[in-house]
């Protein structure tokens, strides 16, 4: 029975213990990624550690492949001259899936993202899940999950937010013409000195940018820890605004002025409307 030939001199026996040793060499390599995982968790960074494991276990199976093809009597010069004139048949069918292979593997040698970075590539925004060899898993902030081809990611042009130790956000504070702006320059600064995320080294800057229809702008910038940035750029504005209305300085409103025919000459004008909802009056 297990000497009955099933395709050319490949016996019953041989194909087993072919199948046999592939599905064992697939167990071990999880096996050892697993005791890899374990072992190097807190030695090594989670992108590095993913990579080597991928590695780990691709080898593994093609070693474990080339040893069942040689039980069944398959030799790999042989395997290369049908693979070379199967690859003339489907090479423009798979010229995709090489593409995306190669990038994935220019990927994880040059490294542009890593597992966890918050990035944008091409317009979608979100944090990198996973690189695999044939496309990456980007988890967007909505919630769901975008599988891009890698050959994509690599021609793509890459926005990496977390590539750097700080980042800086800014803000433009819209006070009115008839408030200080000066010492609301001293209080915002003030604030951001007593706020210990916000960097001194490059220092915030604070300075007037514009002088708009309604309001003296402030443009306000500010350098933060990235793993602060966040909570740092949500929460301050409206921490500037409370520190300006403390002192009475207000944010600006939308205002028009009203003139009726030669009134400008006899001087004689309508009140400044503090709000364009009052207009219609």
């Amino acid at each position: 029975m297990l000497d009955t030939i099933v395709w050319g001199k490949i016996t019953v026996l041989q194909l087993i213990i072919a199948i046999g040793i592939f599905i064992i060499s697939i167990i071990v390599s999880k096996i050892l990624s697993m005791y890899v995982r374990r072992s190097l968790k807190n030695k090594a960074s989670k992108d590095n550690l993913e990579i080597m494991i991928k590695i780990i276990s691709y080898a593994i199976m093609i070693i474990g492949l080339i040893w069942a093809l040689s039980v069944v009597g398959l030799k790999l010069s042989g395997l290369l001259v049908a693979g070379g004139i199967m690859g003339i048949v489907i090479g423009f069918a798979s010229q995709s899936i090489v593409g995306n292979l190669i990038s994935g593997i220019f990927l994880m040698i040059e490294r542009p993202i890593r597992i966890g970075d918050t990035v944008n590539i091409n317009g979608s925004t979100g944090i990198i899940e996973d690189i695999r060899i044939i496309s990456t898993t980007i988890r967007t902030f909505d919630g769901y999950q975008m599988r891009i081809p890698n050959e994509k990611v690599f021609t793509a042009n890459i926005s990496n937010f977390v590539a750097n130790v700080v980042r800086r956000f800014e803000y433009d504070v819209g006070i009115r013409y008839n408030d200080d702006a000066d010492k609301a320059i001293t209080i915002i600064k003030e604030l951001l000195d007593k706020e210990p995320f916000a960097l001194k080294n490059p220092e915030p800057l604070v300075w007037v940018n514009k002088l708009s229809d309604n309001a003296v702008n402030i443009n306000v910038k500010i350098w933060a820890p990235i793993s602060e940035w966040w909570a740092l750029k949500t929460s301050m504005l409206w921490r500037i605004k409370k520190a300006l209305e403390v002192e009475g300085i207000e944010i600006a409103f939308p205002q028009r002025v009203l003139w009726f025919g030669d009134s400008r000459e006899n001087n004689d004008t309508l009140p400044v409307v503090t709000s364009e909802k009052n207009i219609t009056q």
